[in-house]
């Protein structure tokens, strides 16, 4: 592993005193349930099958009461987890992966994946019609933080196309999650990566112009998926299970109901944004067939993930899929 990442990351996350967005996921407190707390990466539409969980209360059914934290980037997630100050973490799998090979004892397990595409989109500062990733050569392109999955998959797909993302173009790796867009309206870059909703906010600013989707140009690749550590699943298996079970009605939801739909329900967990532009969001994400009809985190996924971190130079060798992956949750959420 070139870079030490989780363990020093724990020291670090506490020093840097990283501010933390808290959602009221679940109303007033009820004593006949258990307390979980779950650090999601980012708080995004695109992880719309857990916002439905949360507004249609599937986690309350479960006997959960779950509080919802925000930890802006893998990296501070996974450093939350593994400092028990979250129960469960919402991330890339890659950082699981980063923490088995440092040696950790009490590393994280997987148990459950929810997306099954990359949910970023390639943004340029004029609209491109036919677009081909050629284009990118000798531009200056805003990415991801370097050994994440957003700046991964940029890569990979860059690769696909015979494109080497270390000569044939400039990859802005240094700016902090979420404010490439910011960045990319204050002149830097001739293209961005972005997540939504700041693919779409740029759009509706004529500020920039979606021309191409990661989630469609890579295929099908493990993009997130909930992790906990060793200990915790082991003590907390039937709570996991109910975690999982909640995880696995929202997956449904989404599956069986319109974009419009979708959008009524999660719209609560995105007040700053209005209705519309939530729906079109969700449509983006819908139509490239973006969530996984259940949780379970095949090995083959996980062996693409494991060539992505390949490709990227981020793994040295590879790692036990048994030891980091659990499915047994997911399949029994599926058959409840």
């Amino acid at each position: 592993m070139k870079r030490t990442r989780i363990i020093k990351m724990c020291t670090a996350f506490f020093l840097a005193g990283v501010t933390i967005l808290t959602c009221a996921a679940c109303g007033k407190k009820d004593s006949h349930l258990t307390k979980l707390t779950l650090n999601e990466v980012a708080h995004s539409i695109f992880y719309a099958p857990q916002y439905v969980a949360i507004e249609n209360g599937y986690f309350k059914e479960e006997g959960i009461d779950l509080e919802l934290v925000t930890g802006f980037g893998a990296d501070k997630t996974m450093s939350a987890l593994v400092a028990g100050e979250a129960d469960i973490g919402f991330m890339g799998a890659e950082s699981s992966v980063y923490l088995y090979s440092e040696g950790a004892s009490d590393y994280a397990v997987n148990f459950a994946q929810l997306t099954q595409r990359a949910g970023n989109f390639l943004v340029a500062r004029e609209p491109i019609d036919n677009f081909t990733w050629d284009i990118l050569k000798g531009k200056d392109v805003l990415g991801g933080r370097k050994g994440g999955m957003p700046e991964m998959v940029f890569e990979y797909i860059l690769n696909k196309n015979g494109i080497d993302p270390a000569t044939d173009l400039s990859i802005d790796q240094s700016i902090d999650f979420g404010s490439t867009a910011a960045a990319f309206s204050g002149g830097q870059g001739d293209f961005t990566v972005e997540f939504e909703p700041s693919a779409t906010a740029l759009e509706s600013a004529k500020e920039g112009y979606v021309v191409a989707s990661l989630g469609v140009d890579s295929g099908y690749v493990p993009y997130t998926s909930y992790c906990t550590t060793k200990s915790y699943l082991a003590e907390n298996e039937k709570l996991i299970q109910s975690f999982t079970n909640a995880l696995q009605k929202g997956m449904e939801y989404v599956n069986t109901h319109t974009p419009a739909e979708i959008a009524e329900v999660i719209a609560p967990q995105f007040e700053e944004t209005d209705i519309d532009t939530i729906e079109t969001i969700v449509t983006r994400y819908y139509d490239q067939d973006t969530w996984k009809d259940n949780l379970v985190f095949e090995e083959s996924s996980f062996d693409l993930l494991q060539n992505i971190l390949s490709d990227a130079g981020e793994l040295d060798h590879r790692v036990p899929y048994d030891q980091l992956v659990d499915t047994s949750y997911a399949r029994n959420a599926i058959k409840k």
